[in-house]
């Protein structure tokens, strides 16, 4: 791993980590259309040994155990994943297991898995490619992958303008994805694209720089970008007076090949 890498892992480790139980406390985070669509994907694989690739505070892993034989929940920060642990005990799930580790080196054994899940961490991830060759790595021949984030609109003016405030509000925040951008990494990975699934996710300001505890300066020059932004940017992310606005969500299905 690269010096660069490492201090990035670092830093997404100590943002990430003092605010764990705020994202198992999380609205945004803990419901959603994408969760009742991943339940009911994962309905078809009663007996699959599921990774949840950088797993937060695990919700995508609570839905997963109640459908899946096995759920690996895998998470660079530690205190995450004694969140996890915490509440999966208290939930009565007994087949979430945790790891620690980078979503750019795995480490599993090559085809130790029939799915692969990710929601909300690949825009904090270091080398995307990398992390996706990983992925098809660790599956199994015929297994699946499901990936769930914010995306980019793949428009220049809309895409600088979610990058800035995103950035602004978490110094871990790497970068937001078009879903031609996906479809681009997926392919360069040896993994097969398989389906694409796109939303609108609304965000409260308040709760969504508390989460982060961003600091009041960077919150003031969030507002103020937001206050500067063209009126087709307002009109896109249906800003709000006090600052909340909506953003769009990505969920991709691909496969490795039998």
């Amino acid at each position: 791993m690269t010096t660069q890498q490492s201090t990035h892992h670092d830093n997404v480790e100590k943002q990430f980590g003092s605010q764990a139980k705020a994202y198992l406390t999380s609205a945004v985070h803990a419901t959603g259309r994408d969760l009742e669509r991943l339940s009911a994907r994962l309905a078809a694989f009663p007996d699959a040994y599921l990774l949840d690739l950088g797993c937060g505070a695990g919700h995508a892993s609570f839905i997963a155990a109640g459908r899946v034989a096995q759920v690996t929940a895998y998470d660079l920060s530690s205190q995450m994943l004694e969140v996890v642990n915490a509440a999966a005990t208290e939930k009565g799930l007994h087949n979430i297991t945790t790891r620690q580790g980078y979503a750019e080196s795995l480490p599993f054994e090559d085809e130790s898995f029939d799915v692969v899940i990710s929601r909300y961490s690949a825009h904090h991830w270091h080398d995307v490619g990398q992390a996706l060759r990983e992925v098809k790595r660790v599956l199994k021949p015929g297994g699946i992958f499901i990936m769930m984030d914010i995306m980019a609109p793949g428009h220049p003016v809309r895409d600088i303008w979610l990058q800035t405030i995103e950035a602004l509000r978490d110094t871990s925040h790497v970068c937001n994805y078009s879903s031609g951008q996906w479809f681009s990494m997926i392919t360069e990975s040896g993994l097969i694209s398989r389906s694409l699934v796109t939303d609108r996710l609304p965000l409260e300001f308040s709760t969504w720089i508390a989460r982060m505890r961003t600091p009041e300066v960077l919150s003031r020059a969030i507002r103020l970008y937001q206050e500067s932004a063209s009126a087709e940017v307002k009109a896109y992310f249906e800003l709000q007076e006090e600052g909340s606005f909506t953003s769009d969500t990505i969920l991709a299905e691909a496969q490795k090949a039998e």
